[in-house]
């Protein structure tokens, strides 16, 4: 079995900084592209940032210049550093990873951590 188990969340005033790690664990043989997504009280779950196996990263439009997304293969961890907080990041923050075992691969999803930006 695989697992996703992220860290980091909390309340924060805008402005403010925090930083989401995220560590697969389990029956790994390779990952593929990681990521983050939000879901906001009554709204849809949207792509916040991914980063490929070779490094290359997308932003959403909303965190561009004020989030960075990174990973170190080898803790097979990826990594949300978010500056510059606005109450509008406020949601639950999911890891998503594709992830290939020795006889399948598919996407796995974290279990959340929350984000609440406010003063």
């Amino acid at each position: 079995q695989v697992q996703l188990v992220e860290s980091g969340g909390g309340l924060v005033q805008p402005g403010g900084s925090l930083r989401l790690s995220c560590t697969a664990s389990g029956s790994i043989a390779s990952i593929y592209a990681m990521g983050w997504y939000r879901q906001a009280p009554g709204k849809q779950r949207e792509l916040v940032a991914t980063i490929t196996g070779g490094g290359s990263t997308n932003y959403a439009d909303s965190v561009k210049g004020r989030f960075t997304i990174s990973r170190d293969t080898a803790k097979n961890t990826v990594i949300l550093q978010m500056n510059s907080l606005k109450p509008e990041d406020t949601a639950d923050y999911y890891c998503n990873a594709d992830i290939a075992q020795f006889t399948r691969r598919a996407d796995y999803w974290g279990q959340g951590t929350q984000v609440t930006v406010s003063s």
